[in-house]
């Protein structure tokens, strides 16, 4: 199950063994392979001289397909995420501030502007560079 199938008599080093053990613990890891079966298999592996050797080993097992692509959240959604928990709290911050200034019958500082504000400085900042998405947030290199 390698780049050397075609060549079974292909002698092996301890770089295609362990290539193959890798492969090996990758099924045990899906289910395909019990422990026992799995050691087995691995004695066999390292037993192996030849490339043929190795493909006996795998030969029942499915070919190794490439890892699944991640999908990065679209730009929109990102940018969405970011907002949202400040039009929240923004919108919160308001409606005290109104229900306090009705509630006293006289119109209050208007106090939200200083957690509205500046937060909303650092977003749009952010949304102007392109840094600090959600996505990227706490990353070293960020």
């Amino acid at each position: 199950m390698s780049e050397n199938t075609a060549r079974p008599g292909l002698r092996v080093g301890d770089a295609e063994r362990e290539r193959t053990e890798a492969l090996l613990r990758s099924h045990v890891g899906a289910g395909r392979l019990d422990l026992p079966e799995f050691e087995s298999r691995l004695d066999a592996v390292y037993a192996a001289r030849t490339q043929g050797d190795l493909d006996a080993v795998t030969r029942d097992l499915p070919t190794p397909t490439s890892a699944p692509r991640t999908v990065r959240a679209p730009r929109n959604l990102q940018r969405a995420a970011m907002w949202a928990p400040w039009a929240l709290v923004g919108a919160i911050c308001l409606v005290v501030w109104l229900a306090t200034s009705v509630g006293t019958g006289s119109v209050q500082p208007f106090w939200p502007v200083w957690v509205i504000g500046p937060w909303g400085a650092v977003l749009l900042l952010g949304t102007l560079t392109g840094r600090h998405s959600p996505c990227s947030l706490g990353r070293a290199g960020s």
